[in-house]
């Protein structure tokens, strides 16, 4: 059971970082802490050769979305493209962060699903998020809080989260593909990895209530929307805990860092096709940030929301060539003009949906992680004049997906 975070007050957060604490309803097996190294030891076996199993052609693909707020547009004509082209796999797991969250469970469900996801995040929804006017909002929700469920976000989710797309993650997780998704616990200072189809499996509205609500909880910036109270027991005791953005802790993931200490239990893994959509710039040219409170305070999440994208980059670089991932990217180039991750403007997402539906179409999508470091890091020296290019220029050079 999860509850609005407003002014009203809370219980105390569980007093161990490590617990046995459950949300209400349900088992420890719908989320893993992070660093919670004893668990995923304990569960990791049985979770990753669910994925092996699921691979009905002995090729297991994955699907990695990153945060990125309105860059979120991007996924989402990303992935309607490929499904033009008839180039988007099945993928047996599909990871999400922030508004890669919320599109997650589009991308697990399919094609099929594609124009209910153009409906819930590729257009006027999302565009009201932040009302007209991003900045007077924030100065807003900071001096006027509100319940999660009054806020926009909560209604766009509270949408599209049916009993229908329930049933259906539900049915996808009885055949071992997975859906994960991560969350901030605030009091922790931690990662927190939700199983999406575990969620749903328990069925009914409490199921589509956490479903939803873990959704918002991993889209929830600081600031910009109300946190996520989720009340958890451990034996007798009731605890709440906060939970927000999960890109606040990790940008975009595969799998929790601390596998890195159990590196045999993702042997079932070996040799998969890892694709990685970053619903951002991992590079921008200088942009004139004003002496005012809320562009310092977005500009300065942005830059920290780059930085750590590249390092999570870069470490999964290093462990996909540890288990022979094929290893693929698509991030929106230096060179394409996006605003800040709060620019919610209708004309700029949909301008920014249909440049990545466009080029996905086109098979000018996916390129090595490598050649997306290079060519936004070193480049340019100054902004390129003309349209911009895709994500991957020269198809003839670009891996192909399987």
């Amino acid at each position: 059971m999860l509850a609005a975070c407003s002014t009203v007050t809370r219980r105390p957060a569980p007093p161990r970082l490590i617990s046995h604490a459950v949300p209400e309803g349900y088992t420890e097996n719908v989320r893993l802490l992070a660093s919670d190294v004893e668990q995923f030891a304990k569960r990791s076996p049985e979770f990753f050769e669910g994925i092996r199993d699921a691979a009905s052609d002995g090729t297991i693909d994955i699907l990695a979305l990153s945060g990125g707020g309105a860059g979120g547009a991007f996924g989402v004509g990303a992935l309607t493209g490929l499904s033009r082209a008839h180039a988007r796999p099945q993928y047996e797991l599909v990871t999400g962060v922030s508004v890669g969250a919320l599109q997650a469970p589009f991308a697990y469900l399919g094609p099929d699903w594609d124009d209910a996801m153009r409906q819930a995040l590729g257009g006027d929804a999302t565009a009201r998020l932040l009302g007209g006017s991003p900045s007077r909002t924030l100065i807003s929700r900071m001096l006027f809080p509100m319940g999660h469920g009054q806020s926009t976000l909560f209604q766009l989710v509270d949408h599209f989260v049916t009993p229908q797309m329930i049933d259906a993650v539900a049915r996808e997780n009885a055949k071992g593909r997975r859906l994960v998704v991560a969350t901030t616990d605030l009091d922790k200072g931690e990662t927190m990895l939700w199983d999406m189809g575990a969620i749903a499996t328990r069925g009914g509205e409490i199921a589509r209530e956490t479903f939803r609500d873990v959704l918002v909880a991993s889209a929830s910036v600081p600031g910009m929307f109300p946190p996520v109270l989720i009340h958890v027991r451990v034996g007798d005791s009731h605890y709440d805990e906060m939970h927000v953005d999960g890109s606040v802790t990790v940008p975009v993931f595969t799998t929790p860092i601390i596998a890195e200490l159990h590196p045999e239990a993702l042997s079932a893994l070996r040799g998969a096709n890892l694709y990685m959509i970053v619903n951002s710039q991992i590079h921008h040219f200088p942009r004139t940030t004003p002496l005012e409170t809320i562009p310092v305070l977005t500009m300065s999440f942005g830059a920290g929301l780059t930085f750590k994208t590249r390092v999570v980059i870069a470490e999964t670089i290093a462990q996909a060539r540890q288990l022979d991932f094929h290893f693929l990217m698509a991030s929106i180039p230096a060179d394409y003009p996006t605003g800040s991750f709060i620019d919610f403007n209708p004309a700029h997402l949909r301008a920014l949906f249909d440049y990545a539906s466009d080029c996905a179409a086109r098979g000018q999508l996916w390129g090595t992680p490598e050649q997306g470091l290079q060519r936004n890091l070193m480049a340019y020296s100054l902004p390129p004049s003309g349209p911009p290019s895709c994500p991957a220029e020269d198809p003839a050079n670009t891996p192909q997906s399987h």
